[in-house]
């Protein structure tokens, strides 16, 4: 039985728009322009799937005065990247997205400070069971892997609609719409779902400064929601959103409303529970993001929502007391630490920055997220193969870093593929997990490395805590000691060897706690008294001692 089912476009300042579909046989439609600033209409419908799309008369300025434009529904939820059209699910005689059914809603989540971040691009987290890209039903699959490596928050690259069929995706054209070769919006659904009963989080990340040059906003009236010029020419990677143009005649703030819909839609409609906001130097606008944080935190309401942004150089004034967002990228634990690797004069100083950022602005362990490497960077291994390190010196090297990031003052973020020695190289390109690495020897000690770090730091309060010093500084052999404690649990504490240089029979002072400290590493007892323990430091490793009585 067919009912009335409502299009809309919001063009306030267009002087036509009409609608197309496969209901209409190829003849368009008739809009009206309501005193609201919308076009609209009214087709009987059966419950199906029907492409639509607009014809609206464009203002932008780079086509001809009043040309018709055919654009796709900016708030198109599924879209046909192929052919350019929207597709509106109709069911019960309703506008419908699915029939997705939540099961695990009410799980218990992680503290924002009690993190472990995996940072994924669905394109290339395929299974290993086919040779074909990844899918939201491939990180299903492997979702009892990151169980088990032990992270209990997924961030997510950019998941929605774009023009290529690879790539990272943050040409984003179609905002509220699904990338087709991911799956279907419940597919999406599940994993979160699944996440969820896993006691997982699941942060989406997004883009606020630009959008993909072809996305229909551009092409109804650009200077009604972008920018004309760049603000930072050589950084540019798109038409560049303008938060600031103020609408008198409609008391809307054009691109703001069109992204608190966005970020509403994704939250309320997927359920998730966190954002990662790119390029946020380049968006330049403390005061737009604190309003978006905002608006996204009431829509996430009565679940707290964990806010990160990406800002290089770091900015710790974006987070902490008083910033619009919770926690900040820190990229340059990354660079820090391929210094203390691969130059010679860096030493105990750089590696106090690595696990201490308090120093640099960042207030807690929650304002913070450290990381070897990101999608931005190529990964350890590739960077110590540029520069010659292989096998077993490269292999302890990545557990170095792996015990610094999981032990330093902050969010601790892996880069999927970091925790198994993946060694593709930073690409646009197709590029998937080669989960056979994991036969090997090397790889696989990797791998149970970070399960052991990632399992003593969510049993020890200390290493999720606000709370850091250096206790033991060593400048011309390269040592340091650092202690984590928290008013719970035992305390940690953690001797490195900065060096290439094996140092046999070490002795560490001013530990501060006397008594039986386990060491993690090698699974053996040492006894502290006076404040002193004597022990073999090889090179680039890190001795990682538990209080125990």
């Amino acid at each position: 039985m067919a009912t009335p089912v409502e299009f809309e476009l919001w063009a306030p300042y267009n002087a036509e728009a009409t609608l197309l579909g496969d209901f209409s046989d190829d003849q368009t439609v008739e809009m009206k322009k309501g005193e609201d600033g919308y076009f609209r209409t009214q087709v009987e419908l059966e419950d199906g799937d029907y492409r639509y799309k607009f014809k609206v008369r464009s203002k932008s300025f780079f086509l001809e005065s009043d040309e018709w434009a055919e654009v796709v529904d900016p708030y198109a939820t599924r879209v046909d990247e192929t052919a350019q059209w929207a597709i509106a699910h109709i069911k019960d005689g309703q506008r419908s997205l699915d029939d997705y059914v939540w099961q695990h809603d009410d799980a218990e989540l992680p503290n924002q400070n009690e993190l472990v971040i995996y940072e994924l691009l669905v394109q290339d987290f395929n299974s290993g069971d086919t040779a074909e890209g990844g899918t939201f039903k491939s990180v299903i699959e492997k979702l009892d892997y990151l169980q088990s490596l032990g992270v209990n928050a997924l961030e997510l690259m950019p998941v929605q609609s774009c023009p290529m069929d690879i790539g990272w995706g943050y040409n984003i054209r179609h905002y509220f719409a699904l990338r087709n070769a991911y799956g279907e919006p419940a597919d999406l659904k599940q994993l979160i779902d699944e996440c969820h009963a896993r006691h997982m989080l699941v942060l989406l990340d997004v883009v606020l400064n630009h959008s993909e040059s072809e996305s229909p906003l551009t092409q109804i009236d650009f200077d009604y929601w972008y920018r004309r010029e760049a603000k930072d020419p050589d950084n540019s990677w798109g038409p560049e959103f303008d938060y600031n143009d103020y609408d008198e005649n409609y008391d809307c703030y054009p691109a703001r409303d069109f992204m608190r819909d966005m970020i509403n839609f994704w939250i309320g409609e997927y359920h998730f529970d966190g954002l990662r906001f790119d390029a946020v130097k380049q968006l330049d606008n403390p005061e737009f993001l604190r309003w978006i944080v905002d608006e996204a935190g009431l829509e996430a309401k009565p679940k707290p929502l964990f806010t990160i942004a990406e800002h290089i150089p770091e900015d710790p004034s974006l987070s902490g007391y008083g910033g619009p967002v919770d926690s900040s990228w820190r990229v340059s634990f990354h660079y820090n630490l391929l210094d203390l690797f691969l130059k010679e004069d860096s030493g105990v100083e750089l590696a106090k920055e690595l696990v201490d950022p308090t120093p640099a602005g960042f207030q807690s362990t929650s304002n913070v997220v450290n990381y070897l490497t990101s999608h931005d960077q190529d990964r350890l291994i590739v960077n110590l193969a540029n520069a010659d390190i292989f096998d077993e010196a490269a292999f302890k090297r990545a557990k170095f870093g792996a015990a610094l990031v999981m032990t330093a003052m902050g969010i601790p973020m892996i880069w999927m593929g970091e925790e198994m020695g993946e060694y593709k190289a930073k690409t646009l390109d197709s590029a998937p997990l080669d989960w056979a690495l994991l036969d090997s020897e090397n790889n696989e000690g990797l791998l149970k490395y970070y399960q052991g770090l990632i399992a003593l730091r969510k049993e020890n309060p200390a290493l999720c805590s606000d709370n850091i010093a250096v206790f033991h500084e060593n400048p011309d052999q390269r040592v340091l000691g650092y202690i984590r404690w928290h008013e719970i649990g035992p305390r940690v504490a953690v001797v490195i060897n900065c060096s290439d240089s094996y140092i046999a029979d070490y002795e560490v002072t001013d530990l501060p706690e006397e008594g039986t400290w386990h060491e993690w590493t090698k699974d053996y007892d040492v006894q502290v008294e006076g404040g002193r323990v004597v022990m073999d430091l090889p090179e680039y490793e890190a001795q990682v001692l538990v209080w125990s009585s």
